[in-house]
Parts: C-alpha cells; structure tokens; sequence
C-alpha cells in the first residue's frame, strides 16, 4: 500500500495538476477585471506579471546552487554565499545592503558508516545527526535494541541501554501541510538525549522523511542539559526498513563510526536589504528566508528558493520604479539548520524596530496553496484584500494563526502580526535534508507562483494606508 501511495505522490510531481486549475481561475478573474478597484487591479496586473515571467527567483536559486552549493553554517562556504548574495542584492538594486555578523559554536562531519556484523552482515547507509557526538576513530560494535516510539524509549528504565545502540522508528506520513514532521519529528530532536540518558552508546533513527530512496535525512539534535552527547546517525528509509526486519528474526550488532566535530568559534552573519518606504514611520515590513544549508546537498528546496522568492517579490518595486509606504526588509538569516542562530541574533539587534509584519518562505518552492493571518482587528480591511487577490491563485484563507516562520519567531512572539503563504508539502519531506535536494526539484511555473502571492502580499501591506498596533508581548 505504502508503494501505491509513492507512486502517487510521483506522478502528481511529475505533472502538477493544480497549476492548470490556477490558469483557468486567474482568467476567469481578469475577465471579471472591472469589479476591481484601481488599487487593486494593479495590484493584479503585478501579480499575474510575476505569475508569467518572473526569473529572477530562479536566478538566485539557481545561482546559489550551482556557484555555491552546500552552505553549512559557521563554514567557509556559508561565508562566500554571504559575500554572494550581498553582491546580487546590490546588482538587483536592493538598498542598505550589507552583513550583519555574529559567531557561534560549528560542528562539522566527518566519516559515516554502519555496518551490521554476524548474522545479516551488510552495510546500512547512514549521516550523522547535527550535534551529534563521535564514536572512535575505529568505531564501535554493539547490539542494536528496537523501539517503536520516542514514547517506548522514554519509558525504558534509566541504565537499561547500557553498553547498547538504540534504534527509534516512527511513521512519518505524507500530508500538504507538513503536520507528519511534528509527529515524527521528536525521533530526531530528542530521542539521542533520550537515549544517552538511558546509558546507549550510540543511536540510530529512521530518517524523518516521506521518501523511499537510500539518501538519509540528517538534521539538528538537541541535547539535555548535563548528558553527555553519544554518537547519533539517520538511517535512510530503505535501510531502517531492513534494519527493523533484522531485528523481527533476531538479536542484531552493529558496527558504528561517526566522526564529527566541533571546531570553535566561527562567523556566519546576517545579510540584510530594503526596499526603502515613502513614510519612515509606517514602519517595517519583514520578510524573510535563511540562507545556510545543510552539508548534503545544494540546498535548493531549503532554502535557496525561499531567498529567492521573497527577493523576487520584493523587487517587483524597484522594477517598477514604486516606493511602498512601508519600508520592505529582507532578511537572509544565518545558521538557521543548526540552531535559528541567525533570527535570534537578527532579534537581539532588531528587536526594538518598528515592524508590522513578518512572514518567511521556508518550506520548498512548491506552489502557495493557503494563507494564514494573524493580524489585529484594525488590518482586516487588508487581509480582505489579499485573500480575494491571492484567489486566482489557487490560494484559499485558511482558518490557521499564522507563526511567521523559524527566523522571524522571536520577532512575531514579541507582538508583531504574521502571515504565512503556506507552500504544498506533499513532497517536502522527500527532500528535506537529504542529498535529493538539488536544483533539478525546482518546478520553474510553482516558482513563479510563489512570486506572484509574495508580490501581492507585500503590494496589499507594505503599500496599505491603514494603521495598525503590535499584539501583546507571547514570550
């Protein structure tokens, strides 16, 4: 059935029967054309130009994949993806151009290799979780212990792993929201802690992933405070399925060798650009992507295609010679995979700004599909708007609060209103911190699409006469 269900899944990719759909309600708008206001009718006019001909999104994604590639935090390539993007900000006419900078803590891979030894004796093919510890150099053997659950392995008796590795499994599931990765998620954020408390020497997890190929899902772990971090690896779908049918006819060893390390303090940083406002006092408008990958890949869904739509959108401004009211700001935040280190460090510096709205593009370059708010009462005239505008779009208001995103998170938690422009998430998780995420992924007319609904948020807020007021501090 599983199989069935994938097969699916790829043929929808491989012939996205939405964008159609969007085409023929987008015409049947226009035809409606009148009904709109002038305001808004160019506002529609930008939109279904970016829907058309947008190439700049692809420019960026593209160039960073292909002149950068992977871009791990805190390393040299990180740095030259810095000085690259502060270069085609300025070329693409971007204003107040530059690095914020900061330093923090970098971890590093090194060798991977699972093997199982004795009975079953083959390789598995595994990556080191972020954060993990490192086995020696020479590695280390031991028996392989099942569970089921993060729930299972938390309710194994402190000391009961002693001298073993633990394996996690869950049952992440396809879904276009993304909500499988909350559920499956918790494997790879705290099962290794979980696991080191209850004396494993090592462990080893099914990759938080929906795909069925031999590419492994790595991804940042967490640590509790005071356990001593052990050797922690994702196993690709494939080989945790094999792995769990070993451990079904009997006792299984596993000879591991993970070799990361920590190298110090180095720099990653911030690059930030704007699109200056008519009015300085109505205040910021911040929109965001991270820029850092992780080491597998060129990081093409995650999160070169983000950068590039939201500057794409941006830029339809100084295309057309228009200032918005608003000033636009562009936040290509730093060492997001490892840590969120680049919105926190944005927060600590910018937190006293006047921003009225946040929003990030962090979840693929599939199409926009629903639109959260979480706005004041005085900004429904806005919101409105947007939804009746992104509607040729193939994007219907959702009826979820919009968070903003990982690297505008502190600044929407302090009070500032949010939207998200929630992309499909059907394939996400196919690729999501896998080798698999390449530029060849990128469907240019989903690209495009992206831009249109970014251009018409910003056109509908950054450009709104209407006032209004921060919401109460959530932190």
């Amino acid at each position: 059935m599983r199989k069935l269900v994938l097969g699916a899944a790829a043929l929808a990719i491989t012939l996205p029967a939405s964008l159609p759909a969007q085409r023929s309600i987008r015409n049947q708008n226009i035809s409606l054309g009148s009904t709109l206001t002038e305001a808004d009718a160019a506002i529609a006019s930008m939109r279904d130009e970016a829907l058309s001909s947008d190439t700049i999104a692809w420019d960026i994604t593209e160039g960073l994949t292909t002149e950068i590639g992977q871009r791990l935090a805190g390393t040299p390539a990180e740095a030259r993806a810095r000085a690259w993007a502060v270069q085609h900000l300025n070329d693409l006419g971007f204003a107040n151009v530059r690095i914020e900078p900061f330093t923090m803590n970098t971890w590093v891979r090194g060798e991977e290799r699972a093997r199982v030894v004795g009975d079953f004796e083959q390789d598995l093919v595994i990556a080191a979780l972020g954060s993990s510890g490192a086995t020696p150099e020479e590695g280390i053997t031991a028996e392989v212990i099942g569970f089921a659950s993060v729930a299972d392995l938390r309710a194994a008796p402190l000391g009961s792993l002693a001298g073993k590795i633990a394996y996690v499994t869950h049952h992440m599931e396809r879904t276009q929201d993304g909500s499988g990765y909350g559920f499956a998620g918790p494997a790879r954020w705290i099962g290794p802690s979980l696991a080191a408390e209850r004396g494993a020497v090592g462990i080893v997890i099914r990759s938080v992933g929906t795909d069925s190929h031999r590419n492994p899902h790595t991804g940042g772990t967490s640590w509790a405070e005071g356990v001593t971090p052990i050797p922690a690896g994702a196993l690709s779908n494939p080989d945790a399925d094999n792995l769990e049918r070993m451990l079904a006819r009997g006792t299984v060893r596993l000879h591991l060798t993970l070799t990361p390390r920590w190298i110090g303090q180095q720099p990653s940083g911030n690059v930030i650009a704007e699109v200056p406002g008519r009015d300085p006092e109505a205040g910021i408008v911040l929109i965001a992507c991270h820029l850092d990958s992780w080491d597998l890949a060129t990081g093409a869904f995650d999160d070169a295609a983000g950068c590039g739509i939201v500057a794409a959108a941006a830029h339809r401004f100084l295309e057309r010679g228009q200032r918005p009211r608003r000033t636009i700001r562009l936040l290509w935040a730093g060492a997001e995979e490892v840590g969120v280190f680049g919105g926190d460090a944005y927060f600590a510096r910018h937190g006293g700004d006047n921003h009225v709205l946040a929003a990030e593009s962090d979840f693929g370059a599939d199409r926009v599909w629903r639109v959260d708010f979480r706005l004041p009462p005085a900004a429904e005239t806005e919101s409105g708007r947007l939804a009746a505008l992104l509607a040729p779009l193939g994007i219907a208001r959702g009826r979820g609060r919009a968070t903003g995103g990982a690297d505008t998170g502190s600044i929407v938690r302090a009070g500032t209103p949010a939207i998200d422009l929630r992309q499909d998430g059907t394939r996400y998780f196919d690729l999501h911190h896998t080798p698999d995420d390449t530029l060849d992924k990128i469907d240019p007319a989903q690209l495009r699409q992206n831009v249109a609904a970014w251009a018409t948020m910003l056109a509908v807020m950054a450009d709104s006469s209407a006032d209004w007021g921060a919401f109460g501090n959530e932190e």
